[in-house]
């Protein structure tokens, strides 16, 4: 697997890894999901593509790199955010409301921290184009 190919695998995790932290956070404030149960948080769990990680060292020593994959993406088991809200509709009898019990702030840095995951595996794959193309270069002319 080329370098390309390698940053292509760790864009396509970080990019899923995105949409996970996005939907939590858009899920932040839900009471009941559709099967009336309350939302629970997700992670995205990632890792070196093959068969384990002590597999994928020695495929590293040996030079057969073939990037990340995505291992899972489970449930958080938080306990849930008590509100009291005795007007809210689906208040139990002591007035609270149970959302998830998520941190908005750290859904949000783990944002960011992706986010900037994602820049640097686009650094890495222009870096690597950038290479192939003067090797390419370097070839034409002593051809």
């Amino acid at each position: 697997m080329n370098a390309m190919e390698i940053s292509l695998t760790g864009l396509d995790v970080e990019w899923r890894r995105l949409e996970i932290i996005a939907q939590n956070i858009a899920n932040a404030n839900t009471v009941v999901d559709s099967l009336g149960e309350a939302y629970k948080p997700l992670r995205l769990l990632s890792g070196p593509a093959g068969a384990g990680f002590s597999a994928s060292l020695d495929n590293a020593r040996n030079g057969d790199l073939r990037g990340v994959s995505v291992y899972s993406v489970e449930p958080q088991n938080l306990p849930p955010r008590r509100v009291y809200e005795p007007e809210h509709p689906q208040a139990d009898a002591e007035g609270y409301i149970n959302y998830p019990g998520m941190s908005h702030s750290a859904e949000m840095t783990l944002m960011v921290k992706t986010a900037r995951s994602y820049e640097a595996n686009i650094v890495a794959f222009n870096t690597a184009r950038q290479m192939y193309s003067k090797a390419l270069d370097i070839g034409r002319r002593s051809a």
